[in-house]
Order: C-alpha cells, then structure tokens, then sequence
C-alpha cells in the first residue's frame, strides 16, 4: 500500500484529506508540525506529502525546501494543500521545489489529480536514473533571482562539490538566469523563466528557459568573445547597454559544459563533481 504524509495541524482538516486517501487506497501519516513531518519524511519515505503551509513552528516553503535539498527526502512528491491563493504564493511554492498547488476549498478530485501529477513526476525521474530533479519557475523579475541564490546553496549542500565550486556554479547560474529574464523575457513579468535542477551521481545539470524568441550564438555584437574580450564595450555605448557583456564567457569558464538549443532559449550548464585522486 502507497503511504501518504499529511503535514496539517488542524486534525479535522488531516482527518479529511486522511479519509480520502484511504478511499484511494493510501495508508496515511499525519504530523502536525513541520519538523515532525521533516523526521517522518525522512524514516517511512511516503509515496507523496500533502502539506499546509500555515504550520505552528515553520511555514510549509521552509519544509520543501528542506525536503528538496536533503539527498534522503529530494525526491518526496510534494503537494501544497493550503488556504493560501494568489499567484505569488503560488509561485514561491514552486520556487521551493512543490510538486503542484491546491487550494481551500478544494474538490476531491482537485487532490487526487494533484497527488497523481506529483507522483508522475518522481516515476519520470525515477526513469532518467536521476538521483533528483527539481523544477521552479520564475516570473521576470529580477528580485525574484535571491531565492534562486538562496535555493542553489542549500541543493549544493547536498553534493560532494568544494566551496569554490558552489560558487562557480552559483555564478553561472545567476548569471545566465539574468540573461533569461533581461534578454530572452525583456522584463516581461507575465514571461517566465523555468529552471530545472538534475542530480546525477557524477554531475549536477541545470536548464534555465526564458519564454522569448531565442537569439544567434554566432551573433552577438553586444556580449566579449573570447578572442576579442573588449570590442564588444563600443558596441554596447552605442546602443546604449549598461557597461558587461562579459556573462557568456565567465559562464563558460564557471562550468565543465554550457550548451544552449538550437533556438537560444535554453541553456543547459554542467558541472561534476570533482573526482578523488587516486591513493
């Protein structure tokens, strides 16, 4: 029988959603705090969370964040179940690793797709032979770029990578995800920008997709070429650029890999993790 770990501090409301997943053939847990959920994530790993977020001791993001970047809970399914609307709520909890989102009042059916589409998701990786894959989303804002900051170091956390490499990656990340939302989204608040973390047992992959049409790799005026590192700075006083346009570059030496589509809207970065010297 799947297992289900309902984090919900109102029993009437755990004893619901506990009812209905017995119908649905899942044996619940319930916790009715969120670092009681956290321990019992990590001693029975359920089939999938229901979560609230207004919990008694932490809010319900802290607890998908901590389940995503610990290596024995990142592929817990995740489904916020909470009275929260709106979609910045809505967004911080993808930002943090949910699964999918469901608001109160709810129908029944409304769940049980939900917990269905979060379950597809650790089946398909399960498939890739991922260790994890977690997929956010951002709107264009650049604010929004210090919860990927914040998020990328704890995931690091969870990998064999050194101090200086979180940080290579970091800025790698950081970097090309203000491409995305500047030069790919334009600024466009209602244009997002994906971002999707693979954890493999040798490296760690991450694809960042902005929703524009893409550019010219062979054709970029504006930005360093690493055979003429400083042309590009005339070109960009008279379009009237901020002073840069060194990001590409610097990326491509932050990382093992960097790969964009044939199109120009995804870039793929590598980093491995680095290898123990032979004794």
């Amino acid at each position: 029988m799947s297992t289900a770990l309902i984090v919900e501090d109102d029993p009437d409301q755990a004893k619901l959603v506990a009812t209905l997943l017995r119908m649905k053939n899942f044996e619940p847990i319930v916790a009715g705090t969120g670092e009681s959920g956290l321990e019992l994530a990590r001693r029975h790993h359920p089939d999938v969370m229901v979560l609230d977020l207004n919990l008694p001791d932490i809010w319900g993001y802290e607890v998908c964040r901590r389940l995503r970047t610990d290596r024995s809970t990142m592929l817990t399914p995740v489904v916020m179940l909470t009275a929260l609307g709106g979609s910045e709520n809505m967004l911080r909890g993808f930002r943090v690793g949910a699964n999918a989102y469901v608001t109160k009042p709810y129908g029944i059916e409304d769940l049980l797709s939900a917990i269905a589409q979060a379950r597809a998701w650790r089946t398909e990786i399960e498939h890739k032979d991922l260790n994890g894959e977690i997929h956010v989303e951002l709107n264009s804002e650049v604010t929004l770029l210090q919860d990927l900051n914040d998020f990328l170091l704890n995931l690091c956390q969870t990998t064999p990578f050194s101090d200086e490499q979180v940080m290579q990656l970091r800025q790698a990340v950081m970097e090309m995800a203000q491409n995305a939302i500047e030069w790919g989204n334009r600024h466009q608040s209602d244009r997002l920008v994906t971002i999707t973390y693979r954890v493999f047992e040798d490296r760690i992959e991450i694809i960042i997709r902005d929703q524009g049409h893409g550019f010219d790799r062979n054709n970029l005026p504006h930005a360093a070429a690493s055979d003429d590192p400083f042309s590009h700075l005339d070109v960009r006083d008279k379009l009237g650029l901020r002073a840069g346009g060194f990001g590409l570059m610097i990326c491509k030496g932050m990382v093992d890999e960097l790969r964009y589509n044939d199109v120009g809207n995804e870039v793929t970065l590598i980093k491995r993790f680095r290898q123990e010297e032979p004794g």
